[in-house]
C-alpha cells in the first residue's frame, strides 16, 4: 500500500500563462522516472495524478500542470502560497524505462503532446548518456516546455497553430512523412487518440507491440 504524506510547496514557476511547473518538498519520497503521484489539498478531496517531472536525483518534486478549462483544482494550485502543505501519495505507474543496465546500447523514440512530456523530461535528465529522440506536439511553439534541457539535435516541436516549431502539424502527420527507425523502442504519452493513431502507424511501419510502450493522458 502507498503511503501518503505531507509536503509544502516550495515554488511556481509559471512557463506559459496556462502552464506551470509547481515543486514541492520530495522529503522521503523515492520514484522511477516515468512514474506519476497523486496530489491532493488536505480536506479538499480532489485528488489528481501527475507525472512528476524532474529527475530521479534532484532533492524537490516538480510536476508540470497546464490549467484546464473549468478545472477548478489545476487553477487552485498554481494560486497556492509558498509553504503550503499539499497530500501526495505513490509513487505509481510503470511507464519506465525496462531495459536496463542496456540503456546506452538502445534507441529510444518518445513522442508526447502538451505535458504528456512530462515523464519523458524526468526520464532524459535521469539518464544523461540516453540515446534518444523526442517528439513533441503542441498547439503554439512557447509550449516547447523547458526545450534547453534537451540537446537541439534531439527535440523536434510539432505545432499545429503557429509555424514557430520545427514542423507544422501534428505529430502523427510528422511520422508519416519520417524514417521509421526499426531499431528503437518508442515511448507514447498523451490523449488517447493520439497515442492510438501514432501506435497504428508505428505497427504499419513493422514496429512491434513489444517495442511500443504506452502512458495515456486524460
Amino acid at each position: 500500500m502507498k503511503n501518503t504524506t505531507r509536503s509544502k510547496v516550495l515554488d511556481i514557476r509559471n512557463i506559459t500563462n496556462s502552464t506551470y511547473v509547481l515543486r514541492l518538498e520530495k522529503n522521503e519520497f523515492q520514484f522511477k522516472a516515468g512514474q506519476y503521484l497523486v496530489l491532493d489539498i488536505p480536506g479538499k478531496f480532489k485528488a489528481r495524478e501527475y507525472s512528476i517531472y524532474n529527475s530521479e536525483n534532484t532533492p524537490y518534486l516538480d510536476l508540470l500542470i497546464k490549467e484546464v478549462n473549468g478545472g477548478e483544482v489545476s487553477i487552485e494550485l498554481k494560486h497556492l502560497k509558498i509553504g503550503t502543505d499539499v497530500e501526495i501519495t505513490g509513487p505509481y505507474g510503470f511507464f519506465v524505462l525496462r531495459d536496463t543496465p542496456k540503456l546506452e546500447e538502445i534507441k529510444y523514440t518518445f513522442i508526447a503532446t502538451g505535458t504528456g512530456i512530462s515523464p519523458f523530461h524526468s526520464i532524459i535528465l535521469s539518464n544523461p548518456n540516453l540515446n534518444y529522440q523526442i517528439i513533441h506536439g503542441v498547439k503554439t511553439s512557447d509550449e516547447a516546455y523547458d526545450r534547453s534541457d534537451y540537446l537541439s539535435d534531439r527535440y523536434t516541436l510539432c505545432t499545429t497553430r503557429d509555424e514557430g516549431g520545427d514542423f507544422y502539424g501534428r505529430v502523427t502527420h510528422y511520422l508519416q512523412q519520417m524514417e521509421i527507425l526499426k531499431d528503437s523502442v518508442y515511448y507514447i504519452c498523451g490523449n488517447s487518440e493520439m497515442v492510438n493513431e501514432v501506435t497504428e502507424i508505428l505497427e504499419q511501419n513493422g514496429i512491434t507491440s513489444k517495442n511500443i510502450r504506452t502512458e495515456i493522458f486524460f
